[in-house]
C-alpha cells in the first residue's frame, strides 16, 4: 500500500501529527506493520468540501457516525484517518480498524485493488488521536490532498510511460505487409505526438513534486495541474495502447488490459480531470 499508507498516511502524520503521534505511528507505517489510509470520500465522486460523517463532542474527544466509500486499501488497512465534520470544522481522527463500531465491506473493482466501504457507528476517538489543531482541520486536509494528488499523478505518469514503452516496442517489432508497422507514417506521427505529450506530463508532475519539496506558495495549483495533465495523457495513452496492439491488447494474457483498468481507477482517485480543472481555475482567481 505504497500510495495509501506510505505516502498519504505518512504525510498526514508528518504534517499534522504531534511528536507523540509520529513516534507512535510512523515506525509501523514504515515497516508495514501498520497500513494507514485516508477515509474521505462519501459518494462516487471526490468531494472533500462535502463531509457528512459527524464528529460529536464527547467527554474524551469525539464520537463518529457516518459512512465512507471507496477507501483506498480499505480492505487491508489496520487503521484509518477518518475525515469528519465537527461543530467547529473538519477533524481528522486516527481510528483502529478493529475499534468497536467500525465495519467495512470489501469491494471488487476493475483494477483488482483492495478498496472498501467503511461504516462508523458510535466510534470513539480520543482527543489524543486527532491530527492537527482544533479548527485547523480543513487546512491540514488540503495539504494532505495536495500530496495525495501529486503521488497519484506520479503513478499515472509511470503507468502511461510503461504503456508508451510497450507500444513503441510493438511498433518496432510487429510486421505487416513485409515491414514493421512503426515505419508507416500515420503510426510514426502518432508515436511522436504521444511522446511529446508524455514529456509535457512529466514536466507537470515533476514541477508539482519540486513545489512540495521547496514549500512553494503555488503547491495547490501545481498539484491540480499535475493530476489533470496526467489524467488526460493516461486516458489517451491507455486507449492507444489497446488500439495499436489490436486483438492481442484485449487478451488477459497480455498486460495491456491491466494498465487500462488501473488507468481508469486512477483517473478518478482524489479527483478527476473536471475536479482539478475547476480547482486550478479557482485557485488562479477565475
Amino acid at each position: 500500500p505504497l500510495l495509501a499508507s506510505g505516502l498519504v498516511g505518512a504525510s498526514a502524520l508528518r504534517l499534522g501529527g504531534s511528536d507523540a503521534q509520529q513516534k507512535a505511528w510512523l515506525p509501523g507505517v514504515a515497516d508495514g506493520t501498520r497500513v494507514l489510509t485516508l477515509a474521505i470520500d462519501e459518494s462516487s465522486r471526490h468531494q472533500p468540501a462535502d463531509i457528512n460523517l459527524r464528529a460529536d463532542k464527547s467527554s474524551n474527544g469525539y464520537v463518529l457516525n457516518g459512512n465512507k466509500r471507496f477507501v483506498m486499501e480499505g480492505g487491508a488497512a489496520t487503521d484509518f484517518i477518518v475525515v469528519a465534520q465537527a461543530t467547529h470544522g473538519v477533524i481528522l481522527g486516527l481510528v483502529s480498524a478493529k475499534a468497536g463500531g467500525v465495519e467495512r465491506s470489501i469491494l471488487r473493482t476493475t483494477d483488482s485493488r483492495g478498496y472498501a466501504n467503511a461504516t462508523f457507528t458510535n466510534v470513539d476517538v480520543a482527543s489524543a488521536d486527532v491530527l492537527g489543531e482544533a479548527g485547523n482541520g480543513r487546512i491540514l486536509l488540503d495539504l494532505i490532498l495536495d500530496r495525495a494528488s501529486a503521488g497519484v499523478a506520479a503513478e499515472m505518469l509511470g503507468t502511461a510511460a510503461q504503456s508508451f514503452d510497450m507500444t513503441l516496442e510493438y511498433l518496432k517489432t510487429r510486421k505487416q505487409f513485409g515491414q514493421v508497422i512503426g515505419s508507416f507514417q500515420a503510426l510514426g506521427h502518432r508515436a511522436a505526438e504521444l511522446y511529446s505529450e508524455m514529456e509535457l506530463t512529466r514536466s507537470a508532475v515533476e514541477a508539482a513534486l519540486q513545489a512540495i519539496d521547496a514549500g512553494a506558495k503555488d503547491i495547490p495549483q501545481m498539484c491540480s495541474l499535475a493530476k489533470c495533465k496526467a489524467g488526460a495523457f493516461l486516458f489517451r495513452m491507455s486507449n492507444q495502447l489497446i488500439q495499436i496492439h489490436g486483438g492481442i491488447g484485449m487478451t488477459d494474457e497480455f498486460d495491456a488490459g491491466f494498465y487500462l483498468k488501473r488507468a481508469r481507477a486512477l483517473e478518478t482517485t482524489f479527483g478527476n480531470q473536471a475536479y482539478h480543472r475547476d480547482r486550478f481555475a479557482r485557485l488562479s482567481g477565475f
